[in-house]
């Protein structure tokens, strides 16, 4: 089940956003920075909306949509909507709850009538990746690396 984020869920998205990043730790110059920042999710809906995935009453899942002309990083067009931090708890993998969290987001970006929707990622998530290209987003351009790992901006077309 999907539904808008509420304030009581932050520490449970922080603990999912940390558990899904885990795995990750070996490719970052500075871990203790990197997780640092990954807590930071749940100030993502200051800007954002944070779109949260539940299975049995159970936080699985959230994404962070950030829509049109609202703050984002320099390396997206400011008119793109874009999403960020897409997390899965391990233990929920392979259910789909990632793609319908994506698809939701694209769902918003159409409510918003954007044209695109973007995101950054790099090649070591290996199932995050393959996602995004079967859902027909396509690199654009390089994005500043995170900590000595290569990230990239994917777009994709909507309507």
């Amino acid at each position: 089940m999907l539904r808008d984020y509420r304030e009581e869920d932050a520490e449970p998205i922080v603990r999912v956003a940390l558990a899904a990043f885990a795995e990750f730790e070996p490719h970052f110059s500075d871990w203790p920075l990197f997780n640092a920042n990954v807590a930071k999710m749940p100030q993502l809906s200051r800007t954002g909306e944070i779109i949260v995935a539940e299975d049995d009453g159970q936080i699985v899942g959230a994404v962070a949509y950030v829509g049109p002309r609202a703050p984002k990083p320099a390396f997206f067009d400011p008119a793109w909507p874009v999403i960020r931090m897409l997390v899965v708890d391990p233990l929920a993998r392979g259910k789909g709850v990632g793609r319908q969290l994506t698809e939701e987001c694209l769902r918003r970006a159409e409510r918003d009538q954007a044209a695109v929707i973007a995101l950054h990622t790099t090649p070591i998530m290996t199932v995050a990746l393959p996602m995004y290209l079967r859902m027909g987003f396509a690199r654009v351009r390089d994005a500043p690396d995170i900590l000595g790992v290569p990230y990239g901006v994917y777009v994709k077309a909507l309507g």
